[in-house]
């Protein structure tokens, strides 16, 4: 069964050379910027947001480039559930993604050792195609992976759902073995503020601009998440009620690291250090909220290395 590129057209184009052109352009710029911080080995996973590509692609950019493709074989996409409820995880029905520029297959390996362990849900195919926070990552996988000269790759999609800290940590030490495989990457899928009456969600201070004051409040949590402090991000959550609508996917990737650190040696364990980096590498708001009817979305984009 074969999943449709069900956004394209609407979130994003539709026509391939127009989508490829876009992508090489926003991924060169992203590679020749000299602001940000710089990987220090393989990428492992990446942050990056999923909104229409016209708003969020550029920033999502500086995750992708620093990627290389031929280091990987299998790319998991954690994307959080607009739609439907969920206090689980649930995996694509289907053996192909379809993108304007390609297909991609599957791995239908790893889908059925995740299946087996009786924790995963099935996504129906109208479940798959109607949500976004997959799919955005899609053009991006494919363009950054086309580049790859030794072998193909296959895609694990899996919708995350509203999960508890205890459900976090238990999906974390069944994803542990895929992320600590030296040729997984993982994709996070994730804005960040959504600011505004539509989104039901207007703190602020007003001795602060609006906008100045939603990065603050975003920064604060990205710091959190550079920190690898899971238990302080939840409660960063819970405090501000921030609107981070891919929290569980995130918080998910920082449980499937710590669970790979208690596995390791215990001179791992002893130093306080984890096996794992993450760094904030682009930032952005879809625009400036200047008054309280402004609204806006916030972007930004991070890269995990293991040290």
């Amino acid at each position: 069964m074969k999943r449709s590129a069900s956004h394209a057209g609407t979130w994003y184009s539709k026509d391939s050379k127009t989508l490829s052109d876009m992508l090489d352009k926003w991924l060169y710029e992203a590679a020749m910027d000299g602001t940000g911080p710089k990987s220090k080995g393989p990428i492992r996973a990446v942050i990056a947001p999923h909104a229409g590509l016209s708003y969020s692609g550029k920033t999502a950019a500086f995750a992708y480039a620093g990627v290389d493709p031929d280091a990987v074989s299998r790319v998991f996409v954690l994307g959080p559930s607009h739609h439907v409820y969920l206090d689980g995880c649930a995996l694509s029905r289907c053996s192909v993604y379809e993108t304007p520029l390609g297909d991609m297959n599957v791995d239908a390996a790893s889908v059925a050792l995740l299946k087996a362990t009786g924790l995963f849900g099935d996504m129906d195919l109208a479940v798959d195609e109607e949500e976004h926070s997959i799919e955005m990552h899609l053009p991006f996988i494919h363009k950054v992976m086309a580049r790859k000269t030794n072998g193909p790759f296959q895609i694990v999609p899996i919708l995350v759902g509203s999960l508890s800290p205890a459900k976090q940590a238990l999906y974390g030490r069944i994803l542990a073995p895929y992320l600590a495989a030296s040729d997984s990457l993982f994709v996070v899928s994730s804005d960040f503020c959504h600011w505004g009456s539509r989104f039901r969600y207007t703190p602020h201070d007003p001795q602060t601009p609006i906008f100045k004051h939603i990065e603050d409040l975003d920064r604060t949590g990205m710091d959190l998440i550079e920190n690898l402090d899971v238990g302080g991000f939840t409660k960063y959550l819970q405090t501000t009620g921030n609107t981070i609508c891919g929290r569980h996917p995130i918080s998910l990737l920082l449980q499937t690291m710590a669970a790979i650190d208690m596995r390791k040696s215990s001179e791992i364990l002893a130093s306080d250090r984890s096996s794992f980096s993450i760094q904030f590498v682009r930032y952005a708001q879809s625009g400036q909220c200047l008054i309280p009817t402004d609204s806006s979305v916030s972007y930004a984009s991070a890269i995990c290395c293991m040290r």
